[in-house]
């Protein structure tokens, strides 16, 4: 059983402090997380971009996201393991239950699901059946077409104010952590102050609980840098020295800075 518990999370921000967060796919990866101390390894499904060299994340399925999320439960020893479910996996309640099953019994933690108001009665079911989740506002990457592409979200009032409905709604159903993604960084700060839970963010500004980043972009490997990202690699003299900086910036404050912000 690994030691990060969704507790220990809560009490991180309960005490105003940070903890970082980081994309894994793979067993080498998922052991230099845990020695750099990041309390959550997330299986992204974003591995349809950087392992599997699709332009987005929909082709990924659920025995792949479970094949990768076995591979990095192998080498986590005290991160919280949380696992994306990935795209149309979680349409319908039912499907959601037995989706979600999947993963955790391949040794996820915790799910993901992208979406808001639409999402509340799956949120409540897993939870009820003890199935921890992570909900996913703002830019949510299995939309990207309905989105018109990968842009920034609740820019306007009121997109913020809906996208702050629907995660308060996500935690009152059950959800123990949120992951808000490209949004202003005003509203970044917004949401981690009105939510009792964690908010992860990326893309989000300086002040969520937490931060995520892409494994691939802070290594300087990915085809892209997006805006919001840091490679941490340059600075560094190894995978493992790129991880620790990464964290400790995250801890205290210096990541990320007004330039990785919208």
């Amino acid at each position: 059983m690994n030691t990060m518990t969704i507790d220990n999370l809560k009490s991180i921000k309960a005490d105003r402090k940070k903890f970082a967060s980081i994309t894994a796919y793979d067993f080498s990866f998922a052991s230099l997380i845990d020695n750099a101390g990041i309390e959550v390894t997330l299986v992204g499904d974003s591995l349809g971009n950087v392992i599997q060299g699709h332009g987005t994340t929909l082709p990924v399925s659920v025995d792949e996201m479970a094949y990768h999320t076995a591979n990095v439960a192998r080498g986590i020893t005290s991160s919280l393991v949380l696992s994306d479910m990935p795209f149309m996996s979680y349409s319908t309640v039912p499907a959601a239950l037995e989706n979600a099953a999947v993963l955790m019994q391949a040794g996820a933690q915790m799910v993901k699901l992208e979406g808001g108001e639409w999402l509340v009665e799956t949120v409540y079911s897993l939870t009820q059946r003890g199935i921890p989740v992570c909900g996913h506002l703002g830019l949510t990457p299995q939309s990207v077409h309905k989105l018109s592409g990968f842009k920034v979200q609740g820019k306007e009032s009121n997109a913020a104010e809906k996208m702050l409905a629907e995660a308060k709604m996500l935690e009152d159903a059950g959800a123990d952590l949120l992951v808000v993604e490209c949004v202003p960084s005003s509203l970044g700060k917004t949401l981690a102050e009105t939510l009792e839970i964690p908010v992860i963010g990326i893309g989000a500004g300086p002040d969520t609980d937490a931060q995520v980043l892409v494994l691939q972009d802070i290594l300087g490997i990915s085809s892209r840098q997006p805006k919001f990202s840091k490679n941490y690699i340059e600075q560094a003299s190894s995978i493992q020295d790129a991880l620790t900086s990464y964290r400790q910036e995250v801890l205290s404050g210096a990541f990320p800075s007004k330039e990785h912000g919208f």
